[in-house]
């Protein structure tokens, strides 16, 4: 038994390369074009350092990396909200000036308005874009029933569980049809069953609907369930450090041994990211230290009566 688990492991850390390949996507084929981009706050920290991407129409894109490497400055920078310091964004090859209707931002909070209904936080929304009043009720209760909360249209967020509000909260940004998705850790104040619930479901909305989706996580998991690509990046300046594609048919699911085989290689890869280029330069290969026979330890040695 042993010996078909170590032949598994040992397939599997076989399959993981062959199910990342790096991307290589064409400015002149993107939805959204990000060349050169660079962003330092007002306290000199450098957010982000030379970061290129493009996204293609109708991709899930999961930027993955630990805290501080700038994936939510990089969504921001897409959403309008960070003007950055240098290089450009630009979606259907126009320059991102500021927040717009083709894009909405989905935060880690549900962000609804308490004193309003499931469904009225839905119409509020659409009411907001423009749709006609006479449309709006019908349109929420489609996107409620999308999301499984039937029976919950009339109650308060109060009255709501975190996971609920968190579809609710994903209805509203279906509802208004933005034609790009971003997502900054939606789900990471969820408890872990609640959690898969709702990556399960944005997986089944997503196949349905095709938008483009911009995804920042910080769980390896996730990000290999729902991503078509995974960018990994580090800090030290924020930067990307690989562009993945992810050659894995949908649907996925957590208990697929694939995912693991793929995580352990996207581990390994942050880990050898987390070196900037400047400290690479200063690094030193540590000498081998020879040890003559004489030298070594005695192995101990395990007596029994």
């Amino acid at each position: 038994m042993v010996r078909r688990l170590m032949e598994r492991l040992r397939g599997l850390r076989k399959v993981a390369p062959r199910l990342l390949r790096p991307a290589n996507v064409k400015a002149d084929r993107a939805k959204i074009s990000v060349a050169q981009l660079g962003h330092r706050f007002s306290n000199k920290v450098v957010a982000l350092q030379d970061v290129n991407l493009n996204v293609r129409s109708g991709e899930f894109v999961c930027l993955l990396g630990p805290s501080g490497c700038g994936k939510s400055t990089l969504l921001y920078a897409l959403a309008g909200h960070v003007t950055p310091t240098g290089g450009t964004v630009a979606i259907d090859g126009k320059a991102i000036q500021g927040p717009g209707p083709d894009r909405l931002l989905m935060f880690q909070e549900a962000a609804l308005f308490p004193w309003l209904t499931v469904r009225g936080n839905i119409t509020f929304a659409l009411g907001a874009r423009g749709v006609p009043r006479s449309e709006r009720r019908e349109r929420a209760d489609i996107f409620i029933q999308r999301v499984r909360l039937e029976g919950f249209a009339d109650s308060l967020p109060h009255e709501l569980s975190g996971g609920m509000k968190m579809r609710a909260s994903l209805a509203r940004a279906l509802a208004v049809d933005p034609t790009v998705l971003l997502m900054d850790e939606p789900f990471g104040a969820l408890d872990a069953q609640t959690r898969v619930h709702m990556q399960e479901m944005l997986q089944a909305i997503w196949l349905r609907s095709g938008k483009t989706v911009v995804f920042v996580t910080h769980d390896v998991q996730e990000a290999l369930m729902l991503g078509t690509r995974v960018v990994l990046m580090a800090p030290r300046p924020g930067r990307v450090v690989e562009d993945l594609e992810i050659h894995l048919p949908m649907p996925r699911s957590l208990e697929d041994p694939s995912l693991d085989a793929m995580a352990r290689d996207i581990r390994h890869r942050l880990r050898a990211g987390e070196v900037s280029p400047l400290e690479a330069q200063h690094l030193e290969p540590v000498p081998r230290r020879t040890q003559t026979p004489s030298s070594l330890p005695r192995p101990s040695v395990m007596t029994g009566r």
